[in-house]
């Protein structure tokens, strides 16, 4: 069998299957802010709604999502019309995905990722997920 024939027959990842992805995700970003390993549980806040917005993308396009991580690209791509409030907290959660992903300075982060600041963003990104789960 050739490869552009496999290719073709190839199975893509089902919304839903995002869907419960971006739930673990979820899952464990709260395990990282319970052990206090704030700036990783920012990271999967950021990855959780990336692959609630990649099963978005898959259920429109029916093919694999693009293997980035920009939320604003995803949001554009998929022409979904977020309302206001979640647009700001999207703004900041892609802003904050590669400081996360690849710190300059470990320490810097450390002091700006405190308990409070980090549960904010977490029930922030408990409602946007919920909200992208009832439009999927």
């Amino acid at each position: 069998m050739n490869i552009k024939k496999k290719m073709a027959e190839k199975k893509f990842k089902p919304p839903e299957e995002w869907v419960k992805q971006a739930e673990y995700d979820l899952e464990t970003a709260e395990a990282m802010f319970n052990s206090e390993r704030y700036i990783y549980a920012v990271f999967m806040y950021h990855l959780s709604i990336e692959k609630a917005l990649k099963g978005f993308y898959e259920k429109k396009f029916k093919k694999d999502p693009l293997k980035l991580h920009d939320l604003a690209y995803l949001i554009h791509k998929i022409e979904l019309n977020l309302p206001h409030q979640y647009k700001d907290f999207l703004k900041i959660l892609n802003e904050l995905s590669v400081p996360t992903r690849y710190p300059n300075e470990i320490g810097k982060l450390l002091k700006e990722y405190k308990k409070e600041k980090t549960e904010s963003l977490l029930t922030q990104t408990k409602e946007l997920l919920k909200w992208l789960k009832e439009k999927l």
